[in-house]
């Protein structure tokens, strides 16, 4: 997978792209991520934002530098990317995207800043928006982060073993059972004991029953989804 970042920020993505899953997957040869800095393909580098038309807060960051950005970073890498602009008004990112775009060999994020876009970058590219939650932050790099991670152990040989998400949280629709790991006991807190009888067919159904009931205690809605 090629993952290319569109970003006023570029600094922003070195520890996260060099750590943990992230930097295992690059080293695999599995994902290759490559930063690119919007100012740099602006014909006006001190300026790639302005005031809106129509009055209002904040900047918004102008077309011209985002669709030179995008168009000259096609035309080196001859791919084509799946597009995803980061920004609070688009799809809520849910596993389900996640896996959706593990499946694109080429991505392409692009990070906003200030107020927002111009509308003509929605307009004129083939673009795809996510938004990780209903909140704003400062800028589309966080978000992006949010997706890399999400995305990337879930490309095939990342995390080693092909079971490693098949039981997370939000997989099977559903949140996550309990995990334990030693020592048994802990300040009076005992692992139960279904988990130290190697019965595994006891364990599986005592996981899926504790899934059901955190789901049904913290996320009833997902279930609601499930019985649909």
């Amino acid at each position: 997978m090629q993952i290319a970042i569109l970003t006023l920020f570029p600094e922003m993505f070195e520890n996260v792209l060099g750590s943990s899953i992230l930097k295992i997957a690059a080293e695999k040869g599995l994902v290759r991520y490559h930063l690119y800095n919007i100012r740099e393909y602006a014909e006006n580098k001190r300026c790639v934002d302005d005031r809106p038309y129509g009055g209002g807060p904040g900047m918004v960051l102008k077309p011209e530098p985002v669709f030179n950005t995008i168009e000259a970073v096609e035309q080196k890498t001859a791919l084509h990317y799946r597009k995803v602009l980061l920004t609070p008004q688009g799809q809520r990112f849910t596993q389900s995207v996640a896996k959706e775009l593990a499946k694109e060999p080429h991505l392409m994020l692009i990070c906003g800043h200030y107020e927002g876009f111009d509308e003509r970058i929605r307009l004129g590219q083939q673009i795809c928006e996510i938004s990780i939650g209903d909140y704003v932050l400062s800028g589309g790099e966080i978000p992006a982060m949010v997706v890399i991670d999400a995305v990337v152990r879930l490309v095939p040989m990342v995390l080693g073993d092909l079971d490693s998400t098949v039981n997370e949280s939000f997989s099977e629709g559903m949140l996550e059972y309990p995990q334990y790991t030693r020592p048994v006991e802990y300040r009076g807190m005992k692992v139960p004991d279904v988990l130290l009888s190697g019965h595994h067919q006891k364990i599986k159904e005592w996981q899926k029953n504790r899934a059901i009931e955190r789901t049904l205690e913290r996320r009833p809605d997902l279930l609601n989804k499930i019985l649909e």
